[in-house]
């Protein structure tokens, strides 16, 4: 039997139960969905200017496939900020999303603090903490979403509210909320059996050991690709790397041509695609992969669906899946978050 064919294994340094709270993903995005549906939302007198989320690491995940619905169909410009501070174009007009899983994310605090200074309309998702406390003292939209799981597996929390909130303000289409709900549940079932029928645990294997380069092959498609190099680093605890097609072939495609010289010991190659990709996308994917077939393999995933928010979705479950597999073959707590919590004691020092 492949040993990741036995949850004992996979799931024998999971004491917070990583492997089982992505199961539950599915459940989780309809309970999001239930708990958005019972908040007020603000009232807009006018299309916002632009909108904004503003988060970190797993709270701002969300944000990135958010973002990519309204590229598809927004009535205005979305924007994900990662930082202390926000552009200097949100105001007034501007809707601004404040996500922290934790409520305590320093970050997070700080843009939000910056966005009631100028004047914008905001709301925020957290499971408490002083986020919570500075949006019900200033009696700002708060979307407050069940605790007691690391961020980065509270993804459906995180982002459903969000995408709700802007369909319900008329900023983006309503989504297939049910129909893309059953498709992942269907996808659980489909990437925990055996080996011999499950892509998500072959890809584990085939990246086991190796340095992967994560390709979307489109906008959205880097989006996941992004969610996934994050998914990899915090479970499995490796290193890996995303770029976007076409925009790699005008400078990392040349970065190849020394790979095999720089002390890798492997490469890997992983290209996110929905399928429908234009010729010129696929011919791009292709010609690329010939060209590093002496420095690295590649393999193809293809998301799962025929909505966009169908594709991300289960793309991103999928990576999910190889992340905790991967981390199952290298013997690590997917859970763990040592150096994190080492860098924000440092950062605690710091006035």
């Amino acid at each position: 039997m492949h040993p990741l064919d036995d949850r004992s294994y996979v799931e024998r340094l999971d004491p917070s139960g990583m492997f089982r709270l992505t199961e539950e993903f599915p459940d989780q995005c309809r309970r999001a969905l239930v708990i958005a549906q019972g908040v007020p939302l603000p009232i807009l007198r006018a299309t916002p200017s632009c909108v904004v989320l503003t988060g970190l690491g797993g709270s701002a995940a969300g944000g990135d496939f958010v973002r990519a619905l309204f590229e598809e169909g927004g009535a205005c410009p979305f924007f994900v900020n990662r930082d202390y501070s926000l552009p200097a174009f949100v105001d007034s007009q501007t809707l601004v999303f404040a996500a922290s899983y934790s409520g305590n994310t320093e970050e997070t605090l700080a843009a939000y603090t910056d966005a009631k200074e100028r004047s914008a309309k905001v709301v925020a998702v957290t499971t408490g903490g002083k986020l919570a406390e500075t949006a019900q003292r200033n009696g700002d939209t708060l979307i407050t979403i069940p605790g007691g799981q690391p961020p980065r597996t509270a993804l459906g929390f995180m982002f459903v509210p969000v995408a709700y909130a802007c369909a319900k303000l008329s900023l983006i289409p309503t989504p297939r909320y049910e129909d893309t709900f059953a498709l992942l549940e269907k996808c659980v079932q489909e990437w925990t059996v055996s080996a011999s029928d499950n892509g998500a645990k072959q890809l584990a294997e085939a990246l086991h050991g190796k340095l992967a380069v994560l390709y979307g092959l489109g906008s959205w498609q880097a989006a996941v690709a992004n969610r996934w190099t994050g998914q990899i680093n915090e479970n499995a605890k490796v290193m890996c790397f995303a770029n976007a097609f076409p925009e790699l072939c005008h400078n990392e495609i040349l970065g190849w041509v020394g790979a095999g010289g720089q002390g890798v010991k492997e490469w890997a190659g992983v290209v996110l695609e929905d399928g429908t990709e234009s010729a010129k996308m696929k011919k791009r994917a292709e010609v690329t992969a010939s060209l590093v077939k002496g420095v690295a393999s590649f393999h193809h995933v293809r998301a799962v669906g025929s909505t966009l928010l169908e594709k991300m979705l289960t793309l991103a479950l999928y990576g999910d899946f190889v992340s905790l597999y991967m981390a199952a073959l290298n013997g690590v707590d997917p859970e763990n978050i040592d150096s994190i919590n080492v860098l924000k004691t440092e950062l605690g020092k710091v006035r």
